[in-house]
């Protein structure tokens, strides 16, 4: 039988990976003194628990900016006994960029002190409906508890901010076909040579049919050229891509495709290895076939390469996590980017109804609801990273209270 507890906060954040951490430092500077925190581990996010293998795009002064960006973080930094994530990430080039488990550990050492505040209460669990009355103003939020599954906890509070993050896209909407059976790869496993030299056999023939040239693309395919050159003498990619090779570029005080281009070892490695003048004569070269899909000859060169493949890597971007139930007045709020009965707008942090009408108290942050940005030159991208979920969060969050 289901026990049932409920508890009155002024904001409920779901989600404790940078984004949550990082809502969670603005609304306590802003004076909010009883805040719900509801995560499954409280260890991180994704960032610690799929990505602590992976090299930075961003420079170690970032992740150091971020995390004393708000009194709250100072005071946890300061009070934290050393040597502990902020020192060691101190001792690093700040102009470098850096192996994301040093991110990854500031943002444990952050929610460690975060969890020891007064102001915070934290729930292990998950949200699994969140309905909003506009009677009284408030979302109520239902809590499945991870160490009692049977136990649910209701939280009542006017704010609910959803950090619920994303994750890559497994199969795209048109999922490429092939005749032969082809094992499919999980990204996040490519990205974790700990455990990706465990994923394929090493003493047969393996041919991995790499799709796409994001910034993910790239890193999953210095890991596996990796393991050709090392463990896997029998491996070799074959590589599909649209188009050519696109950079992140200093421009005059910004940075050209500063979200969608190659940065740091990504960069460098595509640069020096994959380019059409450099690959034929690379080391890569020796283990990779770069197969071109643009302009309508996808069907006819999977068609001609799939056959000789074993396996297959989507690398082609992330989707957001699934939402818990959301309704208003027991009315259901779907977020559906077809349809838009739900949606986003980053100006304010918060989200819309199909009349284009706010949603009382709901917000977002993080890669699942990130901040649009243009360019200079009307370039729009999808603001993403520790420092730019703070940046963000600092401009918004005072909209909320």
């Amino acid at each position: 039988m289901s026990r049932l507890v409920s508890h009155n906060y002024a904001a409920v954040v779901v989600g404790a990976g940078p984004a949550g951490v990082a809502v969670l430092g603005n609304l306590l500077e802003l004076g909010l003194n009883k805040i719900a925190w509801i995560d499954p581990t409280f260890d991180g996010g994704r960032v610690n628990s799929k990505y602590r293998e992976v090299p930075s795009n961003t420079k170690v002064s970032f992740f150091r900016s971020y995390a004393t960006s708000v009194q709250p973080f100072r005071n946890i930094v300061q009070s934290t006994r050393t040597p502990n994530a902020f020192s060691v990430m101190n001792k690093l080039d700040q102009d470098d960029t850096c192996s994301l488990h040093y991110a990854a550990d500031m943002c444990k050492d952050l929610t460690a002190g975060l969890l020891k505040m007064k102001q915070v209460s934290h729930y292990r669990g998950e949200v699994t409906s969140a309905n909003f009355e506009d009677h009284n103003s408030t979302w109520t939020v239902r809590i499945r508890l991870a160490d009692s599954p049977t136990s649910n906890t209701e939280v009542f509070a006017p704010r609910l901010i959803l950090c619920t993050g994303s994750a890559p896209i497994a199969t795209p909407a048109q999922p490429v076909v092939a005749d032969n059976a082809i094992e499919q790869l999980d990204l996040d496993t490519v990205l974790k040579p700990s455990i990706l030299h465990e994923a394929l056999p090493k003493n047969e023939p393996v041919t991995v049919a790499v799709i796409g040239a994001s910034h993910s693309a790239i890193l999953a395919i210095m890991n596996l050229v990796d393991l050709a050159r090392t463990s896997h003498p029998n491996l070799r990619l074959k590589w599909f891509t649209r188009h050519p090779l696109r950079y992140a570029e200093f421009m005059d005080g910004w940075i050209l495709r500063d979200n969608t281009g190659l940065k740091g070892q990504a960069a460098e490695f595509a640069r020096e290895q994959l380019e059409d003048s450099r690959l034929p004569v690379s080391e890569a070269g020796q283990f990779i076939e770069k197969v071109d899909t643009s302009k309508g000859k996808e069907t006819a060169a999977y068609a001609s390469h799939f056959p000789n493949c074993t396996h297959i890597l989507y690398a082609v971007g992330y989707k957001r996590n699934p939402l818990p139930r959301l309704s208003r007045n027991g009315r259901v709020l779907l977020l559906n980017d077809d349809h838009k009965q739900l949606e986003w707008d980053s100006g304010f942090g918060g989200f819309l109804d199909e009349h284009k009408e706010v949603i009382p108290g709901l917000h977002g942050a993080g890669i699942a609801f990130p901040e649009r940005v243009a360019d200079p030159i009307r370039n729009v991208e999808h603001a993403v990273g520790f420092f730019k979920f703070m940046k963000f969060l600092k401009r918004v969050t005072p909209m909320w209270i």
